[in-house]
């Protein structure tokens, strides 16, 4: 009986498997840095809302995660612009990034809302297109790039302002308050 049961001839296949695309030394540019790609896609665009054309990543998934989801983003983004230095993209683009990181950490540090909001900001993909733009052409930073800084530390320097005196008005709301 046991004759008459016979193995089916296995054939072997092989198959390469890649993560990240090949690229040949002629088409690589310094700035299409696969591994920025992806992650920012990942962080940024890597799903669909069915029924639209709106696309997010695991960035507002993770900033759900009180108290650490918002620093783990945060991180990720940071580690991707240290990336971005050593493909020596030029300083002002360097804050520019760090900006887009620190807008998007503070759109997360609103619950809900701001993971919402997330969605649309996608910090990490406005850093990969500033990346491939800037990375290693020895361009100087354009003008655009220079308006953006002053205003964002003119933006950053009326909020600081802003609240040092709404926390002077409630110092002294509560000091007339105990008269």
């Amino acid at each position: 009986m046991r004759e008459n049961l016979r193995m089916p001839k296995v054939r072997k296949v092989e198959a390469d498997v890649e993560v990240l695309p090949r690229e040949t030394r002629a088409d690589a540019k310094l700035g299409d840095d696969p591994f920025i790609a992806l992650v920012a896609r990942l962080m940024d665009e890597v799903f669909v809302i069915p029924g639209t054309n709106i696309r997010f990543g695991l960035d507002p998934i993770i900033g759900l995660l009180p108290g650490l989801g918002g620093a783990a983003s945060a991180a990720v983004s940071l580690a991707l612009i240290a990336m971005s230095a050593r493909l020596r993209v030029p300083q002002v683009v360097l804050v520019r990034m760090a900006a887009n990181v620190l807008i998007n950490a503070g759109l997360d540090a609103v619950p809900v809302v701001g993971d919402v909001l997330t969605v649309f900001f996608r910090s990490n993909t406005r850093n990969h297109e500033l990346l491939r733009k800037h990375a290693g052409t020895g361009q100087p930073a354009s003008r655009g790039d220079w308006l953006f800084l002053y205003a964002l530390l003119g933006g950053v320097g009326l909020v600081v302002l802003g609240f040092f005196v709404g926390l002077f008005y409630l110092a002294s709301q509560l000091v007339a308050g105990f008269r």
